[in-house]
């Protein structure tokens, strides 16, 4: 007799009479029948995954990490890394990730290879870090989630990278592309509810195709020049242009208090004539007088040497020297007739 287990035959022989032997290999072989299903009721499931239980290909049930136990033959269980940060690598492939990393050598360019928004071809390189945040979706809501993810992947970034001009993708836009990629990548992925979450896009190496890389190093030689240029002749206009600025603004200020110093001037000058002709006309013999006095006032200091003489006086007239350097006794003589 022959019965099947799992995918192979197993023959049992005929038991004519119930004789000792025959009843050894039953009981052995009930045994092992036993402790294949035991074996079979029994998984593991580790801490970075989540278990998938089927019964007949139907889901049933998710189970967490630990042990867990199964119907034997009946339900099957599929382990998806839920807590495992998964990655995807477009335009190059990774063959050993040690000190010395080893990159493939077969080229990529159906992936790498994009046209930018300004008609130009760039090689783009990136990496896509994801994790499954449901398994059950992941698994069963679309076919070939693999597969689909990557062409999901492409599709975004040809989009992104085809708004931007060739300048952006290879210089400034990088972050921004990483950005915009990540976010409309995980829109795409819960609109296809594949229950994939997304965690970083990366860019890793941008550059012109092969072809073309010296004409673009002349070109990118070229503009760092003339950004050196610029950036030099703006130095010398801002070291030039606010001095020149501040001493013109010194000039202006300095004659504008000159003005309204001689305009202050003139109407203070004014303002004292007009009142000393005020006076004047109230008593002008007095006014004469202080004139005449403060006039005195202000030019006898400075006429040195004063002789003061009688009119009426005649003859020699000995006089003491009022000079300060010489001789307070030493007369001088003068006649009546020089004053």
């Amino acid at each position: 007799m022959k019965i099947r287990i799992f995918d192979s035959e197993v023959e049992i022989p005929d038991v004519e009479s119930p004789d000792i032997g025959g009843r050894t290999i039953l009981r052995g072989l009930v045994l092992v029948l036993t402790l294949v299903g035991l074996w079979n009721a029994v998984y593991q499931i580790e801490p970075e995954e989540a278990g998938v239980v089927l019964r007949f290909g139907k889901y049933v049930r998710t189970t967490d990490p630990g042990l867990h136990f199964k119907i034997p033959l009946v339900e099957d269980v599929q382990k998806v890394p839920v807590e495992r940060q998964l990655k995807q690598e477009f335009g190059f492939r990774t063959l050993a990730a040690n000190v010395q990393t080893q990159y493939s050598q077969n080229t990529l360019d159906g992936e790498a290879l994009m046209l930018t928004g300004d008609l130009n071809v760039a090689v783009v390189e990136w990496i896509v870090q994801y994790r499954v945040a449901d398994p059950y979706s992941y698994l069963f809501e679309v076919r070939n989630v693999e597969d689909t993810f990557r062409d999901m992947n492409e599709a975004v970034m040809r989009e992104v990278v085809g708004d931007r001009t060739v300048t952006e993708v290879l210089t400034v836009g990088r972050q921004e592309i990483e950005m915009n990629a990540e976010t409309r990548l995980q829109e795409l992925c819960d609109q296809y509810d594949t229950g994939i979450r997304i965690e970083q896009v990366v860019l890793q190496d941008v550059n012109p195709p092969d072809p073309v890389k010296p004409s673009w190093d002349e070109v990118n030689q070229a503009q760092q020049q003339r950004d050196r240029l610029i950036n030099e002749a703006l130095a010398d206009y801002n070291s030039v242009i606010p001095r020149a600025s501040g001493e013109a603004q010194q000039t202006v200020l300095q004659s504008e208090g000159y003005a309204l110093d001689r305009v202050n001037r003139s109407e203070g000058d004014a303002a004292r004539f007009k009142s000393l002709y005020d006076e004047y006309r109230r008593a002008p013999n007095v006014t004469r007088r202080r004139l005449y006095l403060e006039t005195m006032t202000r030019m006898l200091p400075q006429a040195g040497n004063k002789v003061i003489l009688d009119e009426e006086a005649e003859g020699v007239l000995p006089l003491l020297s009022i000079g300060s350097g010489s001789n307070p006794l030493q007369p001088t003589t003068l006649t009546g007739g020089n004053r």
